[in-house]
């Protein structure tokens, strides 16, 4: 029999509720007539507190709240992807002009259930162990993944798995190939003590359970997402984690929007945490529009966004997050690489912040609750490269934006999420007025994964990338240095090494940090092309240093075409255009033979 309870207080999302039973901590429950969806908080002897994920206008002392016996969970399986959910999976989005739709209903619970083909991976007696793989799943109007090629096939190919909480069992009954709705038992598994159960395409898991593994592996691959400052400077491994603080208007979700449209992972999963309905809205029109280069189709279909604005429920915006990282592992568990994108932490805190209030939580810093940190903790940590439990290679890499009040990086979110992220991809506010894009400050910014990812790029043909980075961000804070000096005296008066490193480091900045997301060719660069561009502007750097120590001064470099031909390289040479790059490299290496001849025929 369910446990059942009586309301006896309200204060917003939060009630409590006298006990007629026995309930568990963080089991899900519904209240009232409408039957409202909520979770278990806190429980006492005689009362439970409990968080509720919806409009609790109308709710009343004396409503009933029943549980369900189970933690709070979500229905994980193959018609998730390319749809919109709130942040407890629950569908929301216009259709068929029903402008309901949009809206989450009281009581609403979950999507539709979809009609998917099926084609087993295992026979009768064999013996299948939990995680482990039962068969393909394909849309059911799709391609069988024979037939397909590619990237392509690999947003076909997902899979029915065996639920990772399950026992092993042997293969006693399983379904034909074609078309099976997602509830519909697929298999059937006798365990060792003689039970058995059922396997559909779908199941349930809870929301703040980490799903299990069989190991993590090394995060020795980079997550190439095509833009340059991130890839060469600051890159983050795959299954990894990257923080993006920045003030208003810095670009933190045109940066993940950006980073979800060209980074190289199998799944993207978005979750816009309390961020303005207008910013989500021209996300989903952009993906609908934009064709993903994998496949040819639209970039939604390999997308699913778990979209909880500001004027839904506050609640379930403290939910929203772990909602998303869970489905992040349903796919990593496939094999599959994810990307998750959290904009932003900063408005899942002041969730956190508001409930614990209505709780009379003793306050810690900035008012949020004495646990922030913790729980940043355990969202950050469930990113990992890891081999499954079926035992393919997978990963989640997680990344956040943090939206510190007037851009001040000491305050709580920002300074907790920096000890458990391995990036920091710091944005700058003069950096963003500048239209300086992407907006991130080389000095601030961090990444503890690069020195890791040296092997890959020098296996990628890029032999000098770890010195290339190295001295490019030497000459960054050179730069940062002397710039306050050149302000006082001029760059006039500033002795002739000084002046190479600002020029030196105005090419760097100009041509190959700043990254124009309007340009067809520059949008997004390939690791081939970007190692090119690092390579060329490391002989200009090379360049300067020999003329110098000839007596050469740098404005004579600045003045050649081959300055402003550097700087233009990366909106006017295309990916794959090879020729045009070892052009430029010759011509640098006349330029310089030019001015060594000129100076001897002066001297």
């Amino acid at each position: 029999m369910k446990p059942r309870a009586t309301t006896t207080w309200l204060s917003g999302p939060v009630l409590r509720a006298a006990t007629e039973g026995s309930f568990l901590m963080r089991e899900a429950v519904v209240v009232g007539e409408q039957r409202l969806l909520g979770e278990v908080i806190r429980v006492a002897r005689d009362e439970i507190t409990v968080q509720v994920y919806e409009d609790t206008s109308g709710l009343r002392p004396g409503d009933p709240v029943v549980g369900s016996g189970r933690l709070l969970s979500i229905r994980l399986g193959p018609g998730i992807l390319g749809r919109i959910f709130d942040g407890l999976l629950r569908p929301i989005g216009v259709a068929d002009g029903d402008l309901d739709a949009a809206w989450v209903r009281p009581g609403m619970r979950e999507a539709p259930l979809g009609r998917f083909l099926f084609t087993p991976k295992v026979s009768v007696g064999e013996r299948v162990a939990p995680g482990g793989i039962v068969g393909d799943v394909a849309p059911a109007d799709g391609a069988p993944d024979d037939d397909a090629e590619g990237a392509s096939a690999r947003r076909l190919h997902q899979r029915c798995l065996v639920p990772p909480d399950a026992k092993a069992g042997e293969v006693v009954q399983l379904a034909d190939a074609g078309v099976v709705a997602e509830d519909v038992p697929v298999c059937t598994l006798r365990t060792d003590d003689g039970g058995e159960y059922d396997i559909a395409l779908s199941h349930r898991w809870p929301v703040r359970l980490p799903r299990p593994v069989a190991k993590r592996l090394p995060a020795d691959e980079p997550m190439l997402t095509g833009q340059r400052i991130l890839d060469c400077l600051f890159p983050i491994a795959r299954g990894g984690t990257a923080s993006i603080p920045g003030g208003f208007g810095t670009g933190k979700t045109v940066l993940l929007e950006t980073v979800a449209k060209w980074c190289d992972a199998d799944v993207i999963v978005y979750v816009g945490c309390g961020e303005r309905g207008n910013e989500l809205a021209g996300l989903l029109a952009e993906f609908l529009e934009l064709t993903d280069p994998r496949t040819g189709r639209p970039l939604l279909e390999r997308t699913v966004v778990i979209a909880n604005t500001s004027n839904m429920p506050v609640a379930a915006r403290e939910a929203s997050i772990y909602t998303g990282i869970t489905v992040a592992e349903y796919f990593r568990d496939q094999g599959l690489d994810v990307a998750l994108m959290a904009d932003s932490t900063s408005r899942w805190a002041e969730a956190l912040r508001e409930v614990s209030g209505r709780l009379g939580e003793l306050p810690g810093e900035g008012g949020y609750p004495a646990y922030l940190s913790s729980r940043l903790a355990d969202f950050y940590e469930r990113a990992a490269r890891v081999q499954t439990l079926a035992g393919e290679k997978g990963s989640v890499s997680i990344m956040g934006a943090v939206s510190p009040p007037s851009g001040d990086f000491s305050e709580p979110v920002t300074n907790h999420t920096r000890r458990y992220v391995g990036c920091l991809w710091a944005l700058d506010v003069r950096r963003a007025q500048a239209r300086f894009y992407p907006a991130i400050h080389p000095l601030t910014s961090y990444s503890d994964s690069a020195q890791g990812l040296a092997r890959w790029w020098h296996a990628a043909g890029c032999t000098r990338w770890e010195t290339l980075r190295r001295r490019f961000l030497t000459l960054l804070e050179d730069e940062a240095r002397l710039e306050r000096m050149a302000r006082i005296i001029g760059r006039d008066a500033m002795p002739s090494r000084q002046r190479l490193t600002l020029l030196c480091a105005q090419l760097i900045n100009q041509a190959f940090l700043r990254q124009s997301a309007f340009s067809d060719i520059d949008r997004y660069a390939t690791p081939q092309r970007q190692a090119v561009m690092m390579r060329l502007i490391g002989g200009f750097i090379d360049a300067g240093d020999k003329l110098l120590g000839q007596g050469i001064p740098p404005e004579r470099l600045n003045d050649a075409p081959i300055f402003r031909a550097l700087m233009r390289m990366g909106e006017e040479i295309p990916d794959g255009e090879w020729e045009r790059f070892s052009q430029l490299d010759r011509e640098l290496a006349a330029t310089v033979r030019r001015l060594e001849e000129e100076e001897v025929r002066s001297a």
